[in-house]
């Protein structure tokens, strides 16, 4: 056998020798991810007020309110903190292609041109030799054999990093939205209980007028009045924080959407009531909502990167061995382009660092950062369900507490209506109609305060179960980054 067919022979038993060092990744098996308990029926999903239906992408849309879906779009679209997000995928996007390219050939050119003399005694002679006019032109082209998996692994963590910069993306995502609808709500909360605390000032100001003709009348003493007017002034100075929290929430809202405040015309977030579910709040099971958290998503990328890092570590104990060839030209620029100035070369080139330069400690230190990346994996898992069960009980004790009150509000109502009457019977005096007008008004306040607290029980409920991000990607602009999908819901974590 001639020797170019022998090293032909020996590279192709080489390239059979392929083999990936590092470990392979999966999601452990002692993972919280996969625990039994995380993955069954929520604690808090038979509860009054939900039930185990899937959870929408676009869960505002359950409010069926047109507006609050027009501003969340817009936030989607928009969004300060979701444009910076979509740049750091696209970064990490281009960091993958980056490493993808480190498995093409490398290839590059170079020309020189210059007026020298060389040194007589570097060629040990003692006559000084003329000055030449000298040119070199030449090209070459190399590619690195994967031999041992350093490249794919380092394109594995690549790809991870970038599909966990895209869990994060999502996960401002899901911010967003429901930060848009919380500020939503405020603004109608405020509304709402700024006219109930408006009905209550006018009840009260009515008492004052009549205690005060009572007092004219010589039927109560001045002190009374002196007393009805503190409960006005009370009331009344609780209208200015109604209106501050107007004001707030159409400001957060206006930079959410990216606009400055006075760019949010008043009536895109005007609303007088707070937006009302017409069917219990779904929120699926434990296994949805482990594979529908971003923050999740993020946290499993993490460690994916993290066990391929010790892939490209664990590859630095073997041989490099690089294929290259060059040709070109140098010599004297006269003769430039003559047979004698012309060279090549073709071959391999081995490089190989021993393992005395702290190359299995960087080894083990990788090995620390994937059991570290493991923990908060798991901790995302756990604090996921943590969130959500809180969540859960948070908004069903507020159904419980607005039940109550609405209850209490029917039965002040009820006895306002019946000392009503009774009066204009002239069975009871006037102050005892306005006394029970006063408690069906403070009833109506403390309603009109725990509905907005269940609107905000649901938000929060939303915001642990994670959904929002999927029509966030319908919105953005800035999407279409290139990242070769991966199904990590339904591959990587199984």
């Amino acid at each position: 056998m001639s020797a170019p067919r022998r090293w032909l022979a020996c590279a192709a038993v080489c390239l059979c020798a392929c083999t990936t060092v590092g470990p392979d990744y999966r999601v452990p098996d002692r993972a919280a991810f996969k625990a039994p308990q995380a993955n069954g029926a929520l604690q808090g999903g038979s509860t009054h007020g939900v039930d185990i239906g899937a959870v929408p992408d676009d869960w505002w849309r359950l409010y069926d309110d047109a507006r609050l879906d027009w501003l969340v779009r817009q936030a989607l679209a928009a969004n300060t903190d979701i444009r910076a997000a979509s740049a750091n995928l696209r970064r990490a996007v281009a960091l993958l292609h980056e490493v993808e390219s480190e498995n093409l050939p490398q290839g590059g050119v170079d020309a020189s041109v210059a007026r020298a003399q060389l040194s007589a005694q570097s060629f040990l002679q003692t006559v000084k030799p003329p000055v030449f006019n000298l040119g070199d032109f030449g090209f070459g082209v190399s590619y690195l054999v994967d031999f041992f998996g350093k490249l794919a692994r380092a394109d594995e963590a690549a790809l991870a990093g970038a599909e966990a910069s895209e869990a994060t993306l999502d996960m401002v995502r899901v911010s967003v939205a429901a930060q848009t609808v919380r500020a939503y709500v405020q603004g109608c909360a405020a509304t709402h209980e700024l006219a109930v605390a408006t009905r209550q000032l006018a009840v009260q100001e009515r008492t004052v007028d009549a205690t005060r003709r009572l007092v004219a009348a010589g039927r109560t003493q001045p002190p009374d009045v002196a007393r009805e007017r503190a409960r006005a002034e009370a009331l009344r100075a609780a209208l200015p924080a109604f209106a501050a929290e107007q004001a707030a929430a159409h400001y957060h809202l206006a930079l959410l959407l990216g606009k400055p405040p006075s760019a949010l015309a008043q009536d895109q977030v005007d609303c007088h009531a707070e937006p009302a579910l017409h069917a219990p709040l779904p929120v699926g099971d434990g296994a949805a909502l482990l594979r529908r958290r971003p923050d999740i998503r993020q946290a499993e990328r993490e460690l994916a990167a993290a066990t391929a890092r010790i892939g490209v570590a664990t590859a630095d104990l073997y041989p490099s061995i690089r294929i290259g060839a060059s040709a070109g030209l140098t010599g004297v620029l006269s003769d430039l382009g003559s047979g004698p100035t012309a060279r090549w070369s073709l071959g391999p080139l081995l490089s190989w660092s021993l393992p005395t330069n702290g190359v299995r400690h960087r080894i083990h230190g990788h090995e620390a950062a994937a059991d570290a990346a493991l923990a908060r994996f798991d901790g995302a898992v756990l604090r996921a369900l943590q969130e959500t069960e809180t969540a859960l009980s948070a908004y069903t004790r507020a159904l419980e507490r607005r039940e109550a009150l609405h209850a209490a509000r029917e039965q002040a109502g009820e006895a306002a209506r019946q000392q009503v009457r009774l009066q204009q019977a002239g069975r009871i005096p006037y102050l005892d109609r306005l006394d029970a007008e006063r408690t069906m008004a403070d009833a109506e306040a403390a309603l009109a305060a725990a509905e907005a607290q269940v609107s905000y029980r649901q938000v929060d409920l939303f915001l642990a179960l994670g959904g929002g991000w999927q029509a966030g990607r319908k919105v953005s602009a800035v999407w279409g980054t290139g990242i070769r999908r991966t199904a990590i819901p339904d591959k990587s974590m199984t």
